[in-house]
Formats: C-alpha cells, structure tokens, sequence
C-alpha cells in the first residue's frame, strides 16, 4: 500500500494544478448539484419493528387521513395569577390558528380547572422540517394578543438557526494550535484549508442525498463535526512528516511523495477504522442512526481523499514556503533540549506500574456515575428555562399535570376497548383514561392515557411496560411519542453490547494486521475500553446528574439522548484508533530498524508526541465548539467527544499504552510464526519504501515553482 500511495504522491506534484483545478471545480459543481436537487431533513427518530410504530403504522391503515410524518405543535395561552383566560378570545385564536397554512386542525381549547391556562394542539399536514418561518410566524400572529402570555412547542415553536460561533472557535483554536506548532501561518492553513475543502464536500454531497433519501438533520452536524476534525488532524500529520523529511536534506518532491506513502498510509488505514465503525452503526437496526454513520462515513472518507491528493498538490504548489519555520528532526537526538514529551515518556517508563496504576484507577472512579446511566429522547422538560418550548411545557404542567404532556396513545384490536380502558385506569401511576374513541367500520379503538409523571421519569416508563405486559381481552398496542422514545431508547440498550462486540472485534483484528502483533491490538483495547466507560461516566455526571452543568450551559438535566452511548462508541473507536497507529506505529518503526525495545518506545514516543498533542488539541477545540448551541442533541455529542478525545489521546496513548509497552518489551511485537504467514503485510510505517531507490523527479524551486515541467 505505502508503495501505490507514494506513486499518488507523485502523480499529484506532476499534475498539481489539475488536481486542485480538479477538487475546486468538483466543489462548485456538486453545489450546483445540491443547490437543484436537495430535498428537507426529518428529526423524526423511528425504529421500524417497535410497538409503537406498528402501532402507528395500524392506525394509519384504520385511518388514512392519520400521517406519522405530519407535525404537531402545541400553543399554550396563560393568564397572569389569580386571573382566567378570556376563553371567547381564545376561542377566535384557536379558529385562526387552524387557517395557518400547512395546519391541517387545531383542537378545540382545553381550559384548566383554575382557568388561567388553555392549550390547543396543532396536527401539520407537513412533516416538522418543513415548517418554516412563513408558518410560524403565522401561527405566532394568530395566537398574539389571545392571552397575556403565549408560548409554543413542538412544530409551533419558532426554530432559529444559531450562528455558528462554535465552530468559529474551534477553527480559532485550531489555527493557534497549528501555527505554535509549524511556527508559520502559512504552513497553518494548509490543514485548515484541506478540511474545509473536505467538509464542503460532504455537506454539499449529502445535502444533494437529501433529495433522493430521508436523512435527519443530525447527519449533518455529525458530519461536519467529524470532517473537519480528522481533516485538519490527517493533512497535519502528512505535512508534519514532509517538513522533518526536508530538514533532514531530502528534496521537496521526493519528501512529498514519501510523506504521502508513509504518513497517508497511516491516515488511509486510520480513516477506514473510522468509517467502519460509523457504517457499522446499520447493524443497529435503527435507520436515524445508520443514516447519521453512512453519512459521517463519507464525510471521512473525502477527508482520506483530500489528504491523500489535495495536500501533496499543495505542497508542491507551496515549495520551500511551507518548510519554513520550526520543523522537528526524525533524529531525536538533534534535539538541543529535551521536549515536555521526552521528558513525559521519561517519567512514565520510569515508573510504568505507577503510570499504568493511576490511569486505571482514576478513569475506573471516574466511570462509575456510568453505572447509574438513562437513556431517553429529549423533549420539552429537557430544553432550557428561558425558551418557549420548556415555557409551554411547565405550563401545561402545571395546569394540567406533567403527564399531559406525555400522553399515551393506547391502540385497543378486539375485546370490549371500556373494559380495557377500565383495567388501564387501574395501573400505577395513571392520572386521567379517557373514553374509547371507536373507529367506524374497524374493529379498533383508540384509548388516550395522561400519566401521573413526567414523560422522561421511571414510573411513566413502568407504565408503558405495565400496559404492555397486562393481558386483556384483545390486542393492545402502545404508541405516542413518549412511548416511542421508550421504545427508541430500549433499542439503543439493547443494540449497545453488539456494536461493542463488533467493534472490538474489528479493532483486534485490524491492529493485528496493521502491527504484526498479538499484545499491541490488546492494550489498544483495553485502553479504548477505559475510554469508553470513563467518557460515558462524565457524560452521564454532567448531563444526567448536573455536576458541573452550568458551567457549559446546559439548562436542565435529565436522561442521555439514547443514540449517545452508541455513537461515543463508533466514534471514538475510531479516533482513538488514529493516535494509536500514528503513536505506536513510530515505536514499531524504531523497533523495526534496530533498536531494542525499550529505546523503541522512548524515540517512537519522541518522534510523534508533538504532533499527535498538537492532532489531540485541534480535535478537542473542534468537538468543543458544539458545546455552546443550545441543541441538547448536539452539546451532549459535543461534550462527550471532546472529553473522549482528552481522554484517549493524553491519558491512555501518551501515558497508559507506554507505560504497558514499557512493561512488555520485546514480548509487545511477538506474533506466532503461521500468523506471521496467514496475515498480510500493510506495511503502514513505509519502512520498504525508504529503503528502495527514488525515481527521478524533477526538482520544486526554492519558491515553490516549477524548475522542469512536471
């Protein structure tokens, strides 16, 4: 593989300027493309084969004017205290609002018994992402003056889209990051602008998906995030490996190429173990999911591609210009000081046990909050206090109990449905059954059912289960989208122990592969384990139990988003992953040439520590940035990924996995001699490449042009 990747190399200083001709027009041309043919993104979270979706796939077959895909929203009118709504104003808010465009009905107003709260709720005749400002604004005007105080929730609710200010920041950061690091602005915005060509790419590309196939919303903000992370990380380990090629006296063209084939067979090995693991995440059986990992996938696999013949056409096109300031010798013993990482792999081979000890004992403690994790789907009691849809939601609360708004939609086939309504009203936890609602002509009724508590608590969830498991004397389905969020967040559960199995699985088998060894796959895991858990436990300690909350905004605790255990998993795996081959794959380089392995570990460790915190450093800043929106989805995605990542790259691959390859010594690299025969030879370090003879190249003048026509 190195040996194809190095011809690349080469072909893309020949025909630099077609290929970045080639990457600018492909850009304007798929947003043409996306601009003509993207379609609207859903948030709906389905799970084809749960009770509830069969159960609204039932009622839609019993009434067809019923459509899972229109949108609700909910307008909520409330009087000062002591006072009551004027019901008759109410009334005319009510009418107007169901002349909204795309509002197919608006229920009659319901009053509380104090009188001072009413609330109607909306049906949509269109799905929640295609109700835009034109409509809320409408609905807003309809309802204005109806009550001293009117707030709105679910589609009613107006949606305005953030400004990206954290994503700002963490391209900010990424800049300082780079230019500390290269000591030169201009060899900092080479990664840069590589991930934003890359990120481009794959929105525009599933903006364009959008059209021909549902896609949430999440797909992309996911992909972006992941895309301009290891976009950034990947073109800054090729260009970080040119620079020290060069200052050791090789020439521009020659280092370009060999840095493709050395550190882009690392980045095209590190980004395959991503996109396997996020299209992996269609083993879930929830298409949300997978929809979000495929998409995430191909953003990743642009950013491959974009390092792989975007950056050496770059490079050539910079010449010296982007070899200019600090650059780090392969030869560590140039070094006229000791680096912190030198000095840090020193301390930890000192004192392996102690190193590998505290990592272990610290991230053990700090995982055990995970033991205490929910799951959930967030809703109105889950946004922040100062927006409408919490407004409306502790509202209705407060006039109507918190379980209206989690109501249960109970689907009743045979049987007489006021018997079944009648043992309903008798379970735990049950505040209001109303009568049967019995559909003419088909042998079903609909059965509405108020909890007593919230639609995220415990007790509203044993009375699902409690439903589900009483025996009536006919069929009994229950759906609604409380249930539906049980129901999403129990296939999340039961989903996670798979994923993990095949993740692992694939993990031990690609770093067997890729290191020719049996106990360096094996520390991997176990360090990525320690990830796992310890990033779920902060997770869980900051927006499940609030410890820390407020300190990144997030405005109101409750369960995790139940795709989120999934995702750290599929994710992390596969960044954790890239510190992985690129730390280790140096000490495997070192050992390879000689040295034993204990001097292995120390100028592998040496050779690749400053980049790979410069990598760490840039990803954090980036996932970061996706803490401050105030999408609950995304903060909690943000934060868990940024904590995952300070995990993994700075406690268990630059303290943990040393401190045991310290400990294995030579033992690390044993590899039983018929596995040696039966497995293939990725050769990611390029050793075979550095010791074959160069073609001739032309040369790249000091300035960065052309000296011969290449």
């Amino acid at each position: 593989m190195a040996r194809l990747l190095q011809r690349l190399g080469y072909l893309a200083v020949r025909r630099r300027r077609l290929v970045l001709a080639t990457w600018l027009i492909g850009l304007v041309a798929l947003g043409g493309l996306a601009g003509a043919f993207k379609g609207t993104f859903s948030d709906a979270f389905e799970v084809p084969g749960t009770e509830s979706q069969r159960a609204m796939e039932l009622i839609e077959r019993a009434v067809p004017q019923a459509s899972a895909d229109g949108a609700i929203g909910r307008v909520v009118f409330a009087a000062k205290e002591g006072e009551r709504v004027d019901e008759a104003k109410v009334g005319a808010a009510v009418k107007q609002l169901g002349t909204v465009p795309d509002v197919a009905s608006a229920t009659p107003p319901v009053v509380s018994k104090d009188g001072r709260i009413a609330y109607t709720d909306l049906q949509f005749a269109v799905d929640e992402m295609e109700v835009g400002a034109a409509q809320t604004d409408a609905i807003e005007r309809a309802a204005h003056g109806a009550a001293p105080q009117v707030e709105f929730a679910g589609a009613a609710a107006a949606t305005e889209s953030e400004p990206p200010i954290g994503e700002a920041l963490g391209v900010l950061v990424a800049v300082v990051v780079l230019a500390i690091t290269f000591g030169s602005l201009l060899a900092a915005g080479l990664p840069l602008l590589t991930a934003l060509i890359g990120v481009g790419f794959g929105m525009l590309g599933i903006q364009l998906a959008s059209g021909f196939t549902d896609l949430t919303s999440t797909s992309l903000t996911l992909a972006a995030m992941l895309g301009l992370a290891v976009g950034i990380d990947y073109a800054l380990f090729i260009l970080s490996r040119h620079r020290t090629q060069v200052r050791d006296g090789m020439g521009i063209a020659d280092s370009i190429a060999l840095a493709v084939g050395t550190a882009g067979s690392a980045v095209v090995f590190a980004g395959s173990t991503v996109m396997i693991a996020l299209v992996a995440l269609v083993m879930t059986g929830t298409p949300f999911l997978a929809q979000m990992g495929i998409a995430a996938a191909g953003a990743i696999a642009v950013a491959v591609l974009a390092s792989l013949t975007f950056v050496p056409a770059l490079l050539a096109v910079g010449g010296a210009r982007l070899v200019r300031g600090k650059t780090f010798s392969a030869d560590v013993t140039r070094e006229a000081k000791p680096t912190l990482g030198a000095r840090w792999v020193g301390v930890v081979m000192r004192r392996p046990v102690v190193a590998a000890g505290l990592v272990v004992v610290a991230l053990g403690a700090l995982a055990i909050p995970a033991l205490d994790v929910r799951l959930g789907l967030p809703n109105g009691g889950s946004a922040n206090p100062d927006t409408t849809e919490r407004k409306a939601y502790d509202l209705v609360s407060e006039g109507f109990g918190v379980g209206v708004n989690g109501q249960l939609t109970v689907v009743a086939q045979g049987g007489d449905p006021r018997a079944t309504a009648t043992a309903i009203a008798k379970l735990p936890d049950v505040a209001v059954v109303s009568p049967p609602q019995v559909i003419p002509g088909q042998d079903l009724a609909l059965i509405s059912v108020t909890p007593s508590s919230g639609p995220s608590s415990e007790p509203t969830e044993d009375l699902v289960n409690a439903i589900r498991d009483a025996r009536f004397a006919g069929d009994v389905l229950v759906t609604g989208e409380t249930a539906a969020a049980i129901d999403v967040s129990q296939k999340m559960a039961d989903s996670l122990i798979p994923y993990l199995a095949v993740v692992v699985g694939l993990a031990l088998l690609l770093l067997m592969i890729a290191f020719r060894s049996i106990l360096v796959p094996l520390t991997a895991i176990g360090g990525f384990l320690l990830t796992i858990v310890a990033s779920f436990g902060a997770v869980v300690l900051v927006f499940q139990e609030g410890v820390g909350a407020d300190l990144i905004g997030v405005g109101q605790t409750g369960p995790l988003v139940s795709l989120l255990p999934v995702l750290i998993i599929g994710v992390i795996f596969g960044l954790a992953m890239d510190y992985q081959v690129f730390l280790v794959s140096k000490m495997h380089e070192e050992f390879a040439h000689g040295a034993t392995a204990r001097d292995a570990v120390r100028d592998g460790f040496r050779g690749s520590a400053r980049v790979v915190t410069a990598a760490a450093l840039i990803m954090i800043s980036v996932f970061a940035g996706f803490i401050l929106p105030d999408d609950p989805i995304i903060k909690s995605i943000g934060f868990a990924f940024a904590v995952g990542i300070l995990i993994d790259a700075f406690l268990i691959r630059m303290t943990l996995i040393p401190a045991l390859m310290t400990l294995l010594g030579a033992r690390a690299w044993w590899l039983p001699r018929w596995l040696d025969r039966i497995i293939p030879n990725l050769d990611i370090e390029g050793t075979a490449i550095e010791r074959a003879p160069k073609p001739a190249q032309p040369r790249v003048a000091e300035g960065g042009s052309p000296i011969t026509a290449l």
